[in-house]
């Protein structure tokens, strides 16, 4: 017998986002699986960049998705399901931390200088060689010279496959070009400390 959730990739793979929610809204639970699975473990790793409580993520994200659950029929159109996740997670968890720690307090516009770190990955850190040590050490001390928003950005961008329009959504910027602009800026302060 095969999985369910198998059956459910080949169901949606072709399918666009805006497919795939219209068919949740309308009921569809193999679609509510779907988005489940696929997204899941993504907005764990986004949420736990926010706080090292690691429930509050886990209860976040659960209560997220039984809020969209009962919420079936009334959802507006949604273009690209990961950055909307992504949005309502980010708001959820500045909302729970705000509220519930003073004086850790995260606002959307001040973020702290330890959010979003971005770490050169462990498969990498394990090359033996000296230069390659050199060059990471490099370039993990020029990502943590980065602003909060920056690291966001390029933890959108290039980790979790967004495009710039996403990006844009979760950051909750009114513009794509803002979008751009955050991670050009990024990307040149990186190319200048590296070169230094």
């Amino acid at each position: 017998m095969p999985n369910k959730h198998s059956a459910s990739i080949e169901v949606f793979e072709g399918k666009t986002d805006i497919e795939i929610w219209k068919d949740f809204n309308n009921g569809d639970e193999i679609a509510f699986n779907y988005i489940y699975r696929l997204n899941v473990e993504n907005m764990f790793h986004f949420g736990t960049q926010f706080t090292d409580d690691h429930l509050l993520v886990q209860d976040s994200i659960q209560n997220i998705f039984i809020f969209l659950r009962k919420k079936r029929g009334e959802l507006s159109e949604v273009k690209s399901i990961k950055a909307y996740l992504f949005k309502i997670l980010q708001r959820k968890l500045i909302r729970e931390i705000t509220r519930d720690n003073g004086k850790k307090k995260v606002l959307a516009g001040v973020m702290d200088d330890n959010l979003f770190s971005i770490e050169v990955s462990h498969e990498t850190k394990l090359i033996q060689s000296e230069k390659t040590a050199e060059l990471q050490n490099k370039l993990q001390s020029a990502l943590d010279q980065l602003t909060p928003r920056q690291r966001q950005a390029i933890l959108l961008l290039y980790h979790e496959g967004m495009n710039y329009s996403e990006v844009a959504e979760v950051m909750e910027l009114h513009k794509v070009k803002s979008a751009r602009k955050i991670i050009y800026r990024a990307l040149a302060r990186l190319k200048e400390l590296l070169v230094e």
